[in-house]
């Protein structure tokens, strides 16, 4: 099993290495066709923040886009922006944390030509919208076989596996706060413990449907962010004079003629962006799932927000987590994850706030659990609609977060790493096809801007698009019909 494991993360390293070069590359391409969008139009994302929902086919008022960034932020924001970032920093040095910056910057553009896709190609169902890249994949490129392939991909990774690992990332943090060895034989019954109560929260929210999902994450997501922000500014003001020094490292780290000299500069930039990608997730073809459940005006207007998302991700919360370790002065020796995080704010304001991370490492990985079910559970509806599927879809989801709270999963770490790299390169490939798709959307967008109008769009507004059927009515259905008529929805 181990030589396995072995096989797998270096398997997976190595293909990682092409993936990033393809995810940036594509972030630069779509940087360009968009005329720099996630910067030019950074006002527009915080206007259309705020924006009302519309009402859904059941007469309820429908998912605004505030809530589903939360949804789509809940499943992003997690214990990699905890753990993650201080890997980044303890084997690549502060000049890691410039790089991470630098690939949200780009990998904006990514997140919102494919968030403005799940919106453009969604389809209306009895509770609400449902869309992401498969959707867009079979009802754009016309390429269902390529819709079914990621579709299968992003199940797995996210609805099963992703989330047995945020499970043992609970049960790690909550073993350390209270002092247990969650190693030990005599410790399972503390993990059998934890598993069954995150087993009974977990069903509790995820058999409410994406409305109780969006419901959960709008409130807990902004709570939990602004309290480890809180956290992280006490600490920045604490070492107040010490921030120039700080910045002085990451920007000397990033470019540092030692690092160049050494041979270490590749290193840092690749750890800073291998940990910027993997916190946020742009262009991967995950949260265009939660994405595609706003009930909006415009596609573009959801584009917007995932954008935005990238640099709550990224420049807020990531960044606050730098400044904490690099404030506590680190070795960076070791490759130590939450540890250092933890000692860090051990160091810089008491014990007490080892316990404080606890609940927010809980509150983070608990998020991404229902966050990432819903992902699984988005493309579950791509690939059936029965309802027996997805009640079985949702206690197999169960099994998994019980599994990670009780078992190893190292060699199922690596297996969702390599996972992840194909489902990003699949979605990659078709965000390159509908990239003109996207910039006439855009256009369009602006143009309503510049005449003064809140931006309203209908399928016929950009002549040419097929399989617009939640933008011209086609896909209203009655919830009986929808069970019993969603092969006939497929592209028109």
């Amino acid at each position: 099993m181990d030589l396995l494991t072995e096989f797998v993360g270096t398997l997976g390293t190595w293909v990682w290495y092409v993936v990033f070069a393809v995810l940036v590359g594509v972030g630069l391409y779509l940087t360009v066709r968009t005329g720099v969008v996630q910067l030019r139009l950074v006002p527009e994302m915080f206007r259309v923040l705020a924006d009302k929902p519309g009402m859904a086919e059941d007469g309820k008022k429908g998912i605004s886009s505030f809530r589903a960034f939360t949804v789509s932020a809940a499943a992003r924001v997690g214990t990699g922006n905890i753990a993650g970032v201080a890997i980044a920093i303890s084997l690549g040095g502060p000049g890691a944390v410039f790089w991470m910056w630098v690939i949200a910057g780009i990998g904006a553009a990514s997140a919102f030509v494919e968030s403005l896709l799940g919106q453009l190609y969604k389809i209306k169902a009895p509770a609400g919208y449902v869309g992401g890249p498969a959707f867009y994949m079979e009802r754009g490129i016309g390429a269902r076989w390529m819709g079914l392939l990621f579709a299968v991909v992003i199940t797995l990774t996210y609805g099963f596996v992703f989330n047995s690992v945020q499970s043992n990332s609970i049960v790690d943090a909550l073993g350390g706060s209270f002092g247990i060895d969650i190693t030990a034989a005599d410790a399972l019954w503390f993990r059998i413990l934890v598993g069954a109560v995150l087993v009974g929260l977990t069903a509790a929210i995820i058999f409410g449907g994406i409305r109780r999902i969006s419901a959960v994450s709008e409130i807990v997501v902004p709570v939990m962010a602004v309290l480890y922000i809180f956290l992280g500014l006490l600490v920045v003001v604490l070492n107040i004079g010490e921030v120039p020094v700080v910045l002085g490292q990451i920007l000397s780290g990033a470019f540092g003629v030692r690092e160049f000299v050494t041979g270490g500069l590749i290193g840092v930039i690749i750890q800073g962006m291998k940990r910027g990608l993997f916190s946020n997730e742009a262009g991967m073809g995950s949260a265009p799932n939660a994405g595609a459940t706003a009930s909006i005006s415009h596609p573009a207007k959801q584009g917007f927000v995932q954008a935005l998302g990238v640099y709550f991700d990224t420049w807020i919360i990531c960044s606050i987590t730098a400044f904490i370790v690099l404030l506590s002065n680190p070795e960076f020796g070791g490759r130590e994850g939450a540890s250092l995080t933890q000692s860090a704010l051990a160091l810089q304001l008491g014990n007490w706030a080892v316990h404080f991370l606890t609940v927010a490492i809980f509150l983070f990985a608990f998020t991404s659990v229902i966050g990432n079910y819903y992902y699984g559970e988005s493309n579950i509806r791509f690939l059936s609609g029965s309802r027996a599927v997805m009640a079985g879809y949702r206690v197999l989801v169960l099994v998994f977060v019980f599994a990670g709270a009780v078992l190893a999963l190292d060699l199922v770490w690596s297996l969702a790493d390599l996972f992840m790299a194909f489902m990003a390169t699949i979605n990659l490939v078709a965000l390159v096809l509908l990239a003109g798709v996207a910039v006439r959307v855009l256009k369009n967008y602006e143009a309503q801007r510049r005449q003064g109008l809140e931006p309203v769009f209908h399928s016929g507004d950009v002549p040419g698009l097929s399989g617009l059927g939640a933008w011209d009515g086609t896909d209203v259905v009655t919830t009986r019909a929808y069970w019993d008529d969603l092969a006939a929805q497929r592209v028109r």
